[in-house]
């Protein structure tokens, strides 16, 4: 096990290290995507009037859900059912927290929120991508651990 200060020091510069992590951190942005753009979506285009926030939490919630959905169906191709779900329920659910956060945000800053836009549509997923993903990188280079 690596010592707090071998796992604060870490090379940032590592290119594989920084691939890795981006190529975990896109499976993580689609499954988030899919729960939580549809949700907004949902409520957008059929223009139930909820509250904002109330809105945001289940498009989170939902986000959470079908990311560990995808994970797991992913998964299922590789090992047990029992086992895939093990692993899905066990990633990084800190990343995925801060993923949902940065988009939700990011929709609120541009649209008010609870409002999918071409304009807002690409910025929330730049700043889903790029929010955990230093994280991501750390966790992987310090701990061994990848995300997904």
């Amino acid at each position: 096990m690596a010592s707090a200060v071998e796992t604060l020091n870490i090379d940032w510069k590592c290119r594989h290290t920084w691939q890795v992590a981006s190529y975990n951190t896109m499976w993580c942005l689609i499954g988030c995507s899919i729960g939580d753009i549809g949700t907004i979506a949902f409520f957008d285009f059929y223009n139930i009037a909820w509250p904002v926030m109330a809105i945001m939490a289940l498009a989170i919630f939902n986000g959470l859900l079908t990311s560990i959905i995808l994970e797991t169906f992913i998964l299922c191709k590789q090992m047990a059912f029992h086992l895939a779900l093990r692993t899905a329920l066990g990633m990084s659910l800190i990343s995925m927290i801060a993923m949902e956060l940065a988009m939700n945000l990011t929709d609120i800053a541009i649209t008010g929120g609870a409002k999918i836009t071409l304009i807002a549509l690409p910025i929330m997923l730049l700043a889903g991508f790029l929010t955990p993903l230093p994280y991501n990188y750390w966790r992987l280079k310090a701990l061994g651990k990848a995300c997904h």
